[in-house]
């Protein structure tokens, strides 16, 4: 579920992972139509499940992160387990430093460094969103939306979150996805997609910073497998 996040000015590591896993997007989100009708729970999962990964996925890209005032960049990797399990691993300029975590669905089951979760808690439906991965709504949710083979729309609300996908999947598409705390949006995800529905690239944006990620996938594949040991956290 999404949660505030905090920000303070540390090393490049930590607030790049900040921008990583708050995964929000440059351009304002494309307004979720106000004639939305209400759907079923049970409706907004299965147009979810539509877009998770299925079997086993592992997709590396390029990264350029900017605040405004300096900007880094780097490669990373997301292994993906299906439905809803990810690796995800950055590096940054030449391979110095690092960040790695275990996600399933929205929760993390490590991240290293250790001290990343003190400096945030993230928003990991908008995570997925920048690889193109809707995530379905929690259960108690109101939800609106709608669905036909070119086009998703879907808003949930519970609490003072609400969250809004759009994506668009007619030959090359575009996935956008919203997070709003109390009418206040904290982020927002752009993802493009190929005819088949994979990411392209995505950008995302922090608007309170603002800082801004750019993801460009260099390569999307699907091996048989990964190692048991990839799940388990490094060695201190």
């Amino acid at each position: 579920m999404p949660q505030h996040f905090v920000l303070d000015r540390p090393s490049w590591i930590p607030y790049l992972y900040l921008c990583l896993v708050a995964a929000c997007a440059g351009q304002p989100l494309q307004p979720t139509p106000a004639s939305l009708p209400t759907v079923s729970l049970a409706e907004a999962r299965e147009w979810a499940a539509n877009t998770a990964p299925q079997g086993h996925r592992l997709i590396r890209f390029r990264w350029l992160f900017n605040d405004g005032q300096a900007s880094v960049g780097g490669q990373g990797s997301a292994r993906m387990a299906g439905p809803d399990s990810m690796r995800f691993d950055i590096a940054g300029p030449w391979g110095i430093g690092g960040a790695a975590a275990v996600v399933v669905g929205e929760d993390a089951r490590w991240v290293r460094p250790p001290d990343i979760i003190a400096r945030l808690i993230p928003s990991y439906p908008l995570m997925w969103a920048m690889f193109g991965v809707m995530r379905p709504p929690p259960p108690g949710a109101r939800v609106r939306g709608r669905h036909d083979d070119a086009f998703t729309a879907v808003e949930w609300i519970q609490g003072a979150d609400t969250v809004r996908y759009r994506r668009r999947t007619a030959s090359a598409g575009t996935f956008w996805a919203e997070w709003q705390r109390a009418g206040v949006t904290m982020g927002v995800v752009e993802t493009r997609l190929d005819a088949g529905g994979a990411p392209v690239s995505a950008r995302l944006t922090v608007p309170s910073v603002p800082a801004r990620l750019d993801l460009t996938i260099v390569a999307d594949s699907t091996p048989a497998g990964f190692p048991a040991a990839l799940w388990a956290p490094p060695a201190p």
